[in-house]
């Protein structure tokens, strides 16, 4: 199964931005949905955004507008551009494909002054 391992997480201020990436270990082309996921210690991960291989997006409702999700096939990669962070972002970020059970490491996103 192909494996996934995201970075370009850090601190950053409010109203900063980061872009985070998630590059596979093999091709996503065959992967219909890819998605960003995100958790806070005691709590369950939660769903951040999607996109399909037809770059198809949705958007988790506190992220609409601030996020952006996309997909480059070529490179096995899926990022995520974040902008005017708040601190309720703070999480450990995950990216994964539809049905997969396995996931990475994460990615740490602090956003705190």
């Amino acid at each position: 199964q192909v494996q996934f391992v995201e970075s370009g997480g850090g601190l950053v201020q409010p109203g900063g931005s980061l872009r985070l990436s998630c590059a596979a270990s093999g091709s996503i082309f065959g992967i219909y949905t890819m998605g960003w996921y995100r958790q806070i210690p005691g709590k369950q991960r939660e769903w951040v955004a999607t996109i399909t291989r037809g770059s198809t997006t949705n958007y988790e409702e506190s992220v609409k507008g601030r996020f952006t999700i996309s997909r480059d096939n070529a490179k096995n990669t899926v990022y995520l551009q974040m902008n005017n962070l708040k601190s309720e972002d703070t999480a450990v970020y995950y990216c994964n494909g539809a049905g997969f059970t396995s996931w990475g490491q994460g990615t740490q996103v602090t956003v705190s002054s």
